[in-house]
C-alpha cells in the first residue's frame, strides 16, 4: 500500500458519510463539523447528488438545534430521546464519561457512521419518529458534555432515562408513572 492511498481512504470516506448527513437533510456547519469538508466541498456535493431530479433533498438554514429544552417538551419526546439515547450509547457515539474535552472530540468520521446506523435503527424502530438527524446529532454532543442533560435510570425500573442534570421532574420513566399512578 502508498503512503498515499490512506489520505484518498480517508476521504472517500468523508465524502461518503456527508452524503449520508445531506440525505438526513443536516446543515452545512454539522456536516463539516463531522466529516471535515470544506463549505465549499458539501455545497458541491448536494448541488452533484440531491439537488434534482428524484433525489431532491431539502436544505435547511440557519442555526442548529441548541435547546435541551426540547427533549424534555412533551412525554413522547422524552421517551423518544430515551430511546434515542439507548441506541447512541450502544452503537459507541456517546461514551461512558462526559465532559466538554469528550463532546469536543466527538465529531469524526468514524462516530459520524455510527450516528448514522444509530439514526437509521431509530428510525425503523419508530416510524413516526418526532426527532429529526439534527436533533440527534444535538443529543449526542449534549450527552457528550453532560453540563446540561444526562443519561440516568428509572427509580422504579431503573429503565434509560435523559435526564436535567438538575432534575424538577421526577426520575421515573412514562410506563413507572402511568402504572404508578392508575
Amino acid at each position: 500500500m502508498r503512503i498515499s492511498d490512506d489520505r484518498y481512504n480517508r476521504e472517500r470516506l468523508s465524502l461518503d458519510l456527508a452524503l449520508k448527513f445531506l440525505r438526513y437533510e443536516a446543515r452545512t456547519q454539522t456536516i463539516r463539523a463531522w466529516t471535515g469538508l470544506s463549505d465549499d466541498r458539501i455545497r458541491n456535493l448536494y448541488r452533484s447528488y440531491m439537488s434534482r431530479g428524484g433525489n431532491f433533498v431539502p436544505r435547511h438554514r440557519g442555526k442548529s438545534p441548541h435547546q435541551v429544552a426540547y427533549f424534555m417538551r412533551s412525554h413522547r419526546l422524552q421517551w423518544e430521546s430515551a430511546q434515542l439515547a439507548s441506541l447512541l450509547s450502544l452503537f459507541g457515539v456517546v461514551p461512558l464519561q462526559s465532559s466538554p474535552e469528550v463532546a469536543a472530540a466527538l465529531p469524526s468520521v468514524g462516530r459520524g457512521e455510527r450516528l448514522c446506523s444509530a439514526f437509521e435503527l431509530y428510525r425503523t424502530t419508530i416510524p413516526t419518529a418526532q426527532i429529526s438527524f439534527e436533533h440527534s446529532v444535538f443529543l449526542a454532543k449534549a450527552l457528550a458534555r453532560g453540563d446540561q442533560i444526562k443519561l440516568d435510570g428509572c427509580r422504579e425500573c431503573g429503565g434509560l432515562l435523559v435526564m436535567e442534570r438538575l432534575p424538577l421532574r421526577e426520575r421515573r420513566c412514562q410506563y413507572c408513572l402511568v402504572t404508578q399512578s392508575g
